[in-house]
């Protein structure tokens, strides 16, 4: 994705020491790694993490303590006391990162570096989400008793494909000896190498400068960055943000849906209330036969399958004055039609009269996990198809945020293989 008239006003994305886990100081480096803070699934996927190494990332990125403060003071001191250890390093030289991920069937590249913030300001970083407030107060709290970056987020841009700029440097560095490599628990491969050499760094600059980029994943952690460069006058590493950065014209990232489990709203209630506005019909199971007919349904409009009580509920045909009474008129078209614009406006602050919040609604990347939570808890799941990607690039061109967590791109880095410090 270019830029026109802006070539000066691209994407500025410079080295940086890298914080890195000593290997011989650890188990393994796919031990101590871990998904995004938001995907991990508590207390499950917590505990898991926690018992995998005593040094596990997720001590560091959802650091468990009774009160807010009590865990950024957590996190800061297990911080210090792992750089103190020789348990975390800082590499030496400055460098841009190639991160390289392999799957069955799947290869991403791209490069971790300190993007600056100012991109925000001239329309060259574009978000396509909104935030939670108390996310990104959450967030803050824990990079500013931290001093750091513990994760980057995920920006994509388009480039031109083939072997010049910075696809050259990314390709040519593919095929040296990496600085790190292992795989983990999910199968995947990771590699890591650093790009220090001044030409193969003056070409990346030279190439980004023409380009603008779109927030895959971190929307919350992309307005913490703005949250805290606000809060320190003066240039300073506050200024500068951790991001993977990758080219979707050579390596097309996967768009998935993020679902919501509705926790105090019984699957009978829920269906209840859409009676008579939406058409409901039972599908046939198991989970991914029950995805397959949402898939379908949703190429003919608005589709949601509710599941929690053993059974699946397409539930589709939204009556076309609800829609019109409900879903604001002030945006696109294709705002207006999104399964989480129609979702939010209609079924949870209409029909459900369901608040937003944490006590009552859990986002969940996972399907399988979204389904075994609303059953354990009796509520309802509330599962979603994805959004194509040329939808979301459209709006967000347009300057158009979608509803909240309405898409998870991936694969996500992996937590814990590098980390920013602005100490």
């Amino acid at each position: 994705m270019t830029t026109s008239g802006t070539a000066e006003h691209g994407l500025r994305l410079i080295p940086f020491h890298g914080l890195r886990y000593v290997p011989e100081r650890v188990g393994s480096l796919a031990a101590v790694t871990s998904p995004p803070y938001d995907v991990v699934v508590r207390p499950d996927g917590l505990n898991h993490l926690e018992s995998a190494d005593p040094h596990n990332i997720v001590r560091l990125i959802l650091p468990q303590a009774e009160t807010p403060d009590a865990r950024n003071d957590q996190a800061a001191r297990t911080l210090h006391d792992w750089l103190a250890e020789g348990v975390l390093s800082a590499d030496p030289v400055p460098a841009l990162y190639m991160y390289e991920q392999r799957g069955e069937g799947l290869l991403q590249r791209g490069l971790i570096g300190a993007l600056a913030l100012s991109s925000a300001d001239e329309g060259v970083v574009l978000p396509h989400e909104d935030v939670m407030p108390h996310v990104v107060t959450d967030r803050a709290g824990l990079m500013r008793a931290t001093s750091a970056n513990l994760e980057p987020l995920l920006l994509t841009y388009l480039g031109e494909g083939g072997h010049t700029g910075a696809a050259a440097v990314i390709e040519a560095t593919a095929q040296r000896p990496p600085l790190l490599a292992t795989t983990t628990e999910d199968g995947f491969r990771h590699r890591l190498w650093a790009i220090t050499d001044p030409a193969e760094l003056a070409t990346v600059t030279a190439d980004l400068t023409h380009r603008q980029a779109l927030i895959a994943d971190g929307h919350h952690r992309w307005a913490t960055y703005l949250r805290l460069q606000s809060e320190h006058s003066g240039p300073g590493a506050w200024d500068y943000g951790l991001v993977l950065l990758v080219d979707t014209h050579t390596y097309p990232l996967q768009v998935r849906a993020i679902h919501r489990m509705l926790r105090r709203l019984p699957v009978a209630d829920a269906l209840a209330a859409l009676d008579g506005h939406f058409r409901i019909r039972e599908v046939e199971g198991p989970l991914p036969a029950a995805m397959a007919e949402l898939g379908t349904a949703a190429v003919g409009g608005n589709a949601f399958l509710l599941t929690g009580d053993g059974r699946f509920h397409l539930v589709t045909d939204p009556d076309p004055e609800l829609i019109e009474r409900t879903v604001r008129r002030d945006r696109p078209e294709a705002w207006r039609r999104l399964d989480a614009t129609v979702l939010h406006a209609t079924l949870l602050d209409h029909l459900w009269n369901v608040p937003d919040t944490p006590e009552q609604i859990a986002y969940i990347h996972d399907t399988a996990a979204t389904v075994e939570m609303a059953e354990r808890h009796g509520g309802t799941a509330v599962l979603l198809h994805p959004v194509r990607e040329e939808v979301v690039r459209e709006l967000a061109r347009q300057g158009v945020t979608m509803p909240r967590k309405s898409t998870s791109f991936g694969p996500k880095p992996a937590t814990g293989l590098v980390l920013r410090s602005l100490a």
